[in-house]
């Protein structure tokens, strides 16, 4: 059982919810986020049914668990949730498209891939300042100015930033320069960080671990909803299976299945899970009619001379195919495609 506690709570509150647990001979975990605190309750659920936890002061929501990932849970939480990133929505209503390059190289490079992705109807700009890599000579990013390049080509976009953090020490640095921080696959089981990102009360993209079970991925999410921060969007990236032609597996039905098990956003990279640019468009349909709440895209202005993933970034036309892609699938699914805020103020008029 979960014990959510107000935004206004205060610590005699929660003080008061341990001692009442302690005294009904269960335990009592407090974990504390940015915005919100969350008390785990160990022992008799049905004891601790009895002590009318709701209708103590501060306390905001009583959630009994049957499944180990409590807070990302659909099972508590029917209606699946929306995350909004600077003003850009991803949920069950809209078809978000985050685009980018893999890995920020030079600020020409960054601005003339951001222009394309924004002019295919990207609403959130990706791209990696620091870029885990499996080989140690390869690329590995340009750090702080890396951040700093994005930081210029947003201001010259408008497109808010989703960009990577590696390390639970690096949260404090990327922050200020990110809307919404990105666990990688490999980081996926880096705890640590997972808490720590957790705790900066920012949105989250969590990426599936390429050996990583479904149950897996979301008890990543459930370290991150614990340290009070529920506005994290799940990403299915492929997974590692015994197939070489593709560079990783999409499994498509990862969409469908997680989206009925957790109430979290869920979209698709198609870039990285066939690692090859002819297969994104075809991927990115496939996702899109599976349900899938947007696209991650790799978008570059000269793949040929990347420094990272060169064999999977697009190029103007073809980010203008999977952008009619969009267009085309968007009401079909019953959707509107998620625009840039900027954009929505203008034809309002603002």
């Amino acid at each position: 059982m979960v014990v959510v506690m107000a935004p206004e709570a205060t610590q005699k509150d929660v003080d008061a919810v341990v001692e009442l647990v302690r005294t009904a001979g269960g335990d009592a975990f407090v974990s504390r986020g940015v915005t919100r605190t969350i008390v785990g309750l160990v022992g008799d659920v049905d004891a601790f049914a009895a002590l009318n936890l709701s209708h103590l002061r501060g306390v905001l929501d009583v959630v009994r668990i049957s499944v180990p990932y409590k807070l990302v849970s659909r099972e508590h939480h029917v209606d699946r949730t929306a995350v909004t990133v600077a003003g850009v929505p991803i949920g069950p209503d809209t078809l978000t498209v985050i685009a980018g390059p893999c890995a920020v190289e030079t600020p020409s490079q960054t601005l003339a891939a951001a222009l394309m992705a924004k002019a295919a109807g990207a609403s959130l700009l990706r791209g990696g300042a620091f870029k885990p890599r499996t080989s140690p000579y390869a690329y590995q990013g340009l750090g702080e100015s890396g951040l700093r390049i994005l930081a210029d080509v947003k201001a010259e976009t408008g497109l808010p930033l989703v960009t990577e953090v590696i390390d639970p020490a690096g949260v404090e640095l990327v922050a200020p320069y990110a809307d919404m921080l990105q666990i990688g696959t490999r980081n996926m089981h880096n705890f640590a960080l997972l808490q720590e990102v957790g705790a900066a009360g920012m949105p989250v993209l969590l990426k599936r671990g390429f050996g990583a079970t479904i149950e897996e991925w979301l008890m990543a999410a459930e370290y991150i909803a614990q340290r009070g921060n529920l506005d994290i969007v799940l990403c299915e990236r492929g997974i590692r299976t015994f197939e070489t032609a593709t560079r990783n597996t999409l499994d498509i039905s990862a969409v469908p299945v997680v989206q009925r098990l957790s109430h979290l956003p869920v979209i698709v990279d198609p870039s990285h899970s066939g690692g090859r640019r002819d297969l994104v468009l075809p991927l990115t349909r496939a996702a899109l009619a599976a349900g899938a709440d947007g696209v991650m895209i790799d978008v570059h202005p000269d793949p040929g001379t990347a420094l990272c993933d060169g064999d999977q970034a697009l190029t103007r036309p073809e980010i203008a195919e999977v952008a009619d892609a969009v267009a085309r699938l968007s009401p079909l699914m019953g959707r509107l495609p998620a625009r840039p805020v900027a954009e929505v103020r203008a034809g309002r008029g603002e």
